[in-house]
């Protein structure tokens, strides 16, 4: 041994505990081993068997989604992201992943490396990286520290991106208290490979060569998969050294040089080397191979002095990737990566142990059955108690009939308009570059969802992420249908036919009873919707442990949508008034309930009331009807009604084209606050040349969709409601484009 190499402390119980390993799980690792565990073993179990890798706590329930379906050209969890036939011989690789512990504590580097590891994802399946989305989450924005966590998030997503090279084309940024001291950042990215071209996280071959390739191993992230598996708490600030450290413009040559190496055909298998580094590609990609590696981590490339085998194992250092080449043609990747000015260095070989060893200085360092720790394989998997909240009875209970409303609903739709969850989330997506690689038809903004051109075809894809964590806290079986259907809805009103989701479950501490039962429950809401819809799950992220010393975050399913666009030119849809003299209707469900609305919840500081009203079955109806509509070009726009109810969605869409209208809802039945701000599902707002109405009610007629002759654009600043009821465009577009802005710079919102 090296006089220089520290002394690796002994094994105990105790020192597995603070590893974050139980003591029943510490026996199971002896009882693997046939011995106590090595230092070095310890650290490799306690990061892949942490909630982050190995989704104990939650695999059990995970597999009661509908995880396969004929477009999916892999099934769910069998590669590092889902890939769905778009047809053209075209396939689509999409994920959503969370960095959300990190970017509490390091927000802008927690950020971009969030973007740069699930664009990692995409590219280690042989796809380019054609647009990334994101889904954050905040505290009040009154809050000094939020507002610095916002803009560390929002840079840190829009500095990695941007020089990445690849559009961030659409998103939400959501506001509320229970995310205070534990955002939720979401980055999902969305690739396209030939069908037939894609790589595979895989080892076999015995003798074939392993290698390391990109940027150097240092002692960032290390220990970054444990720190995501356990709570936020005010000593979270000591493990910034957990946070990784990103380099987009490392990681734009790894890209390039990582599709070129695929080309030569001398690839066995490639996978990211993300959460919990070296040790987890190379027991995932052996276990997947019912093979073994032998790995000399004296040759990896490091960039610190002194780093021990754990260290080097342990290490979440950005933009590096393992390749396992086929025996003699090593050196033609070889040669690609050192092309691009990267590392690539044979660190191993496969083996037909089915074992993981790791070698360092001579000396044998862990020597681990691939299986044991993995998904699937010895990792442990636990079904925990559950019990409903009691909370539950208290807000099921409230009648929001008797809440008292002094203010006139001109006031209220400009009370509401100065929300930061309905207000423009310009001031963020403007520091997004949109529009690199000329793919983006349609991008934030105006549109409920984006759309995205594929080249060298007239096909397109409609991409969302969505989820009220609101509605999910208050009925949590209905959130989780909700999350699924809005989202798809969005991508509708954009133009798209839904074919699948990604999800990335935001929840609590898996070990409370009641988020347990709330995590279940939100599932068994989203299988409901997935089922009905017929978007299988391809795959995701869970994190749990969001919580702070205050209490968990609103759980938050969020839903990344995948829909395809037959005809980009004729079927891309946005939500502004389009001419004048156009024709507004609303389609869809009685606009009744306001449980869980942000009229409840931004103008009386209430959040209670049941979800709003969703049926399944109507749901997709109306969605089938929207796209029949839009493919025989009936329609000029589509705006799905969401956050604030009709009355919100009708001046958003004033305010896109700058345009007025006169409108008259006495129709729509319902009490008058109902009508305007109730978020009941299954509504959206479309607007058509007058000769064109007889046609769309037919066909919404003919699938049992009510729809109703609310008004006409015009060219004004006036939105007319009711004759008592005005709204100023201007007014509306002042209040609706500055309030994020404004709270930004300190100014406080009223």
């Amino acid at each position: 041994m090296n006089a220089s190499t520290p002394q690796e402390p002994q094994v105990t119980l105790d020192l597995a505990k603070e590893h974050g390993l139980t003591e029943q799980e510490y026996q199971q690792i002896c009882d693997y081993l046939g011995r106590v565990p090595t230092f070095t073993e310890l650290g490799v179990y306690s990061v892949m068997w942490s909630e982050h890798c190995s989704y104990k706590n939650s695999i059990a329930v995970l597999k009661t989604l509908p995880r396969s379906g004929p477009q999916l050209l892999v099934d769910a969890g069998e590669e590092n992201a889902g890939l769905v036939d778009i047809g053209d011989g075209l396939a689509c690789a999409f994920k959503i992943e969370s960095h959300n512990h990190p970017s509490a504590v390091e927000p802008y580097q927690g950020a971009a490396t969030g973007v740069g590891g699930i664009h990692r994802d995409i590219f280690t399946m042989g796809a380019r990286p054609v647009a990334s989305l994101n889904s954050l989450r905040f505290g009040s924005l009154e809050n000094p520290r939020v507002r610095y966590l916002l803009d560390g998030v929002v840079r840190g997503i829009a500095d990695y991106g941007n020089a990445f090279g690849v559009p961030t084309v659409a998103g939400e940024v959501c506001f509320d208290e229970s995310y205070e001291g534990n955002p939720l950042v979401n980055a999902m990215s969305v690739g396209i490979v030939k069908v037939g071209e894609t790589a595979s996280a895989i080892a076999t071959g015995e003798g074939n060569p392993v290698i390391i390739v990109g940027s150097s191993t240092g002692r960032d992230g290390i220990h970054g998969a444990t720190f995501a598996s356990e709570e936020i708490s005010e000593a979270s600030e000591s493990k910034r050294p957990s946070v990784q450290v990103g380099d987009p413009f490392m990681e734009k040559l790894l890209l390039e040089a990582s599709l070129e190496a695929l080309k030569t055909g001398a690839v066995v298998g490639m996978q990211d080397m993300g959460a919990a580094g070296i040790a987890c590609s190379t027991s995932e990609m052996s276990a997947k191979g019912e093979a073994g590696m032998e790995i000399d981590l004296d040759k990896v490339p490091a960039r610190e002095e002194g780093m021990t085998a754990y260290e080097l194992l342990l290490s979440e250092s950005q933009e590096r990737m393992l390749v396992v080449a086929h025996k003699g043609r090593e050196q033609e990747i070889i040669d690609v990566y050192k092309k691009w000015d990267l590392h690539a260095v044979v660190i191993g070989h496969v083996t037909n142990t089915g074992r993981v060893q790791y070698h360092k200085e001579g000396q044998l360092k862990a020597d681990i059955p691939a299986d044991s720790l993995v998904l699937g394989g010895g990792a442990p998997v636990y079904i925990r108690e559950t019990r409903r909240p009691d909370y539950l009875d208290e807000t099921m209970s409230f009648n929001p009939a008797t809440v008292r409303e002094e203010r006139s609903l001109t006031e209220l739709i400009y009370t509401l308009l100065k929300s930061p969850n309905i207000a423009s989330k310009r001031w963020v997506y403007e520091q997004y570059d949109t529009m690199v690689r000329t793919n983006t038809v349609v991008g934030p903004g105006p549109s409920d969802a984006a759309v995205i051109r594929l080249k060298d075809s007239r096909k397109g894809l409609a991409v969302k992420t969505d989820c009220n964590g609101r509605y999910v806290y208050l009925n949590p079986r209905k959130g989780g249908q909700i999350a699924v259907v809005e989202a798809a809805r969005n991508v509708v009103c954009a133009g798209g036919r839904p074919v699948a989701i990604t999800n990335c479950l935001n929840f609590g501490n898996p070990y409370k009873p009641e988020m347990y039962w709330v995590f279940k429950e939100a599932v068994g809401g989203m299988g409901d919707a997935c089922r009905m819809l017929q978007t299988p799950v391809t795959g995701g992220n869970v994190s749990f442990y969001n919580e702070n010393p205050k209490g968990a975050v609103f759980p938050t399913p969020t839903i990344g949508m995948l829909g395809l666009v037959e005809d980009v030119e004729k079927h891309a849809m946005t939500a502004s008034f389009k001419q004048e003299g156009d024709t507004i209707l609303y389609v869809g469900a009685p606009r009744r309930g306001l449980g869980g609305s942000e009229y409840l919840s931004w103008c009386h500081k209430i959040t209670a009331g049941d979800a709003p009203e969703l049926d399944l079955i109507f749901e997709k109806s109306l969605q089938q009807a929207t796209i029949e509509v839009i493919h025989k070009q009936l329609i000029t726009a589509a705006h799905d009604l969401s956050d604030g109810g009709l009355a919100i969605a009708i001046t958003e869409m004033a305010v896109f084209a700058g345009k007025g209208a006169h409108l008259d809802l006495s129709g729509l039945g319902g009490s008058t606050t109902d009508t305007y701000f109730s978020e009941a599902q299954s509504g959206i707002l479309v607007t058509c040349r007058p000769v064109d109405v007889p046609s769309i009610k037919e066909i919404y007629h003919r699938s049992g969709i009510p729809v109703h002759e609310i008004g006409r654009v015009h060219d004004s600043d006036e939105l007319q409601f009711d004759q008592d009821v005005i709204v100023s465009v201007s007014k509306a577009a002042s209040l609706y484009e500055s309030t994020i802005p404004d709270a930004v710079n300190q100014q406080t919102l009223s």
